[in-house]
């Protein structure tokens, strides 16, 4: 077992030992959604209240790795698998903080989502950047249109683009830690703007090379 995955092992398995030692003081109902001020407005069991993102944890990580088994085009995930399984482990840290936050406010310590989450959210958007710069065709890591799937450099255009444009992203999103009840705009936003962006740009890119060929 490589390092990286090691790392994923080890957050999986903090995020279990850390729920299972706080259990007992948790109250019978967990915070398990919050609003756009911060504020909660949705609870969970207790139980349920802290296996949600266990379980979306192993599902996820278990997804992740079989993915490349299944992909048509998986001979190309060895060119950048070192990034790939990079993003799994900053997934795998996204969830644990964001388990972190469920366990903290069930035990009365009320940190906001709205102070938390948004650098959370950036270094996650910074990372899928430097991994879409380094993808290679496949069907499900980075921008899959139909443009960037016919042409291998209508690809390479919209992921060094993309790739660039992600951490753009990340950067805004952590700037959303200071604006309050706004603060997850910051990360939701720039994000559609780019998928519809991306999508827009690998059409008209994919159409110049046909009109070159032409």
């Amino acid at each position: 077992m490589n390092l990286v995955r090691s790392g994923i092992l080890a957050i999986f398995i903090l995020t279990v030992a850390i729920t299972v030692i706080v259990y007992p003081d948790l109250p019978d109902l967990i915070p398990s959604h919050w609003n756009f001020d911060g504020e909660v407005d949705g609870y969970l069991p207790r139980f349920w209240g802290v296996a949600v993102i266990p379980l979306v944890m192993a599902a996820c990580t278990a997804l992740f790795f079989v993915l490349p088994r299944i992909d048509p085009l998986r001979a190309n995930y060895p060119k950048f698998r070192a990034y790939y399984e990079g993003f799994i482990l900053v997934f795998a840290a996204f969830l644990f903080v964001i388990q972190l936050q469920v366990l903290l406010w069930g035990l009365g310590f009320l940190i906001s989502p709205n102070v938390l989450l948004p650098p959370v959210f950036g270094i996650l958007f910074i990372y899928l950047g430097f991994l879409v710069e380094r993808a290679e065709q496949n069907w499900f890591v980075g921008i899959r249109t139909p443009w960037t799937l016919s042409s291998a450099s209508v690809w390479k255009k919209t992921h060094e683009r993309g790739g660039l444009l992600f951490k753009i992203a990340g950067v805004i999103a952590m700037a959303g830690a200071f604006a309050g009840q706004y603060a997850l705009w910051f990360a939701i936003v720039p994000i559609l703007i780019i998928s519809v962006y991306m999508v827009i740009y690998s059409y008209v890119e994919y159409g110049k090379e046909q009109r070159m060929e032409g």
